[in-house]
Formats: C-alpha cells, sequence, structure tokens
C-alpha cells in the first residue's frame, strides 16, 4: 500500500513548548512540522526549504508576525499562512489579514487549528492543480456534466 504525501508546516512561535506540543500533535494527523522561534530563524528555512503552509504568532521577538507576514507575502503569494496566536482581538485579526494572512485560529482552539490547517493546505493543492488540468482540458465542465445535468431535477426546476 503506497504512503500517503505528508504535509509539511513551519511553526513560527517563540514559545519552544507551544512548538514542540503543536509538532506532536501535527505528527497525529500525518503533518510534518518544522519549528523557527523567531523570524531570522524562519527566514533560513522557507529559503532552504518548501512548505505547504505556514503558521505564525503574531507576538514574535524583534519582528512581529504581522510584519513577518508583510516580508513573506512581498516573495511568495501562494502558500497559505495561518495565524495561530493568543493576540485574539478584533484588532489583531485584521491585521493579520491585512498583512496577508489566508486565517486566524485563536490560541488554544486546537480542533479549529487543525481543521484550518488541512483546509488552507487542500485548497492550495487545489490551486496549484487546477491551472494544469486546465490548461491539458480545452473541453470546459459544462460540456462534461451537461448530459447528466440535464436528466436532475432541482428544487426549483
Amino acid at each position: 500500500m503506497p504512503s500517503q504525501t505528508r504535509f509539511r508546516v513551519l511553526c513560527v512561535d517563540d514559545d519552544l513548548e507551544a512548538c514542540e506540543m503543536l509538532s506532536a500533535l501535527m505528527d497525529s494527523y500525518q503533518i510534518d512540522a518544522t519549528c523557527a522561534q523567531s523570524a531570522a530563524e524562519a527566514w533560513l528555512k522557507i529559503k532552504s526549504e518548501r512548505f505547504d503552509l505556514l503558521m505564525l504568532d503574531a507576538w514574535l521577538p524583534k519582528l512581529d508576525g504581522f510584519e513577518f507576514c508583510r516580508q513573506i507575502r512581498e516573495v511568495d503569494s501562494r502558500t497559505p499562512i495561518l495565524f495561530y496566536s493568543g493576540a485574539a482581538y478584533d484588532t489583531d485579526k485584521d491585521k493579520a489579514f491585512a498583512a496577508g494572512a489566508s486565517a486566524f485560529v485563536s490560541k488554544p482552539d486546537v480542533e479549529g487549528l487543525i481543521e484550518t490547517m488541512l483546509d488552507l493546505i487542500a485548497k492550495a493543492k487545489a490551486a496549484d492543480v487546477a491551472p494544469a488540468w486546465g490548461s491539458n482540458h480545452r473541453r470546459s465542465a459544462e460540456h462534461w456534466f451537461s448530459p447528466l445535468s440535464s436528466r436532475v431535477k432541482t428544487a426549483t426546476g
């Protein structure tokens, strides 16, 4: 049986214990977590490795998560960025989205974290596949499904 590809997440949080706990949690969901405790350390990893998702805390030493997110977005508009932070006021969430975040989950919502991570990764993977699929298949989706849709009744028709 072929092994499932594991997703790769960079977890940027200055709290080492939080990183270790999140890493263990993600492992149980077939996600490989790499930890960085500062924006500077994270940059080195981003430049040398590929990640399916970047997870940032708002409070980082020297360069906060919001500014770090802005800097990432200057060079990478595609990789999902998820804020997982105790900074959970509406103003913090607004700052995260204004900086380019894909989602924001407040600590300690672990179930919401995993669900959001998997959703963001799945959407990013689908977005990567869609352009390639579309260029190889010239017919529209309506063409492929029109015989079926003509036989399906809807509530309005």
